[in-house]
């Protein structure tokens, strides 16, 4: 399956090559402001003509912890031509792909949990063959800048225990890449650099169905 990867776009809609899935791992929101009317607005009128005009059979996604709106309005996603994933499943020509927009806690952004918190939102995180969150997990790619380290230690755990091949996340935006967590591949798949400039392109994922 030929898969393109993609986050932290932060209002820029970059073009994505033809593929079978599109993935978008959330910050799909413009910068600019994160009033929940303007965001609602610059869905409708922006952001759903990008996702019609993608050359992809599929289109699967999240919210980050700028998408104000998408935790306001949870209906929101739901008019969108894609498939919004909230702690939820999707299966895709055998592609099991489980997404989540919930992240470590940083500043009280949306989304944000405590790690006693997202234990008990994952526990029931099922075994699949992609796991779709904006932050990263504890251990790959999850050191900022400034040295502060931003992966959840309960998602780290959860994907060696269920022996995930894959995760896509972003949200640190300074370590696209892929990264090696036990058996999982990480790839932080942002587009943007910390001035918000967009300096990479979608990210080709190899990932095939398991069962």
């Amino acid at each position: 399956m030929l898969i393109y990867a993609l986050s932290d776009m932060h209002g820029r809609l970059p073009i994505v090559p033809e593929c079978d899935l599109c993935i978008i791992a959330g910050d799909v929101c413009p910068i600019e402001s994160h009033e929940a009317l303007f965001q609602a607005e610059w869905l409708k009128g922006t952001f759903q003509p990008w996702l019609e005009s993608l050359p992809a059979k599929r289109i699967v996604g999240i919210a980050g912890n700028h998408d104000v709106v998408f935790e306001r309005d949870p209906a929101v996603p739901r008019d969108l031509p894609w498939t919004y994933l909230h702690d939820q499943t999707a299966s895709i020509d055998g592609l099991v792909v489980y997404g989540t927009p919930y992240q470590r806690w940083f500043n009280g952004w949306p989304f944000m949990r405590t790690e006693e918190e997202l234990e008990v939102l994952w526990q029931e995180m099922p075994t699949c063959d992609i796991v779709i969150c904006h932050g990263p997990p504890y251990g790959a790619g999850d050191v900022a800048a400034d040295g502060e380290v931003a992966g959840s230690t309960t998602l780290a755990r959860k994907l060696q225990e269920l022996q995930i091949p894959w995760c896509i996340c972003g949200h640190i935006h300074e370590n696209y890449g892929i990264y090696r967590l036990g058996q999982t591949q990480v790839a932080n798949v942002a587009l943007v650099d910390n001035h918000y400039n967009v300096v990479h392109p979608p990210m080709r994922i190899d990932a095939d169905a398991s069962g």
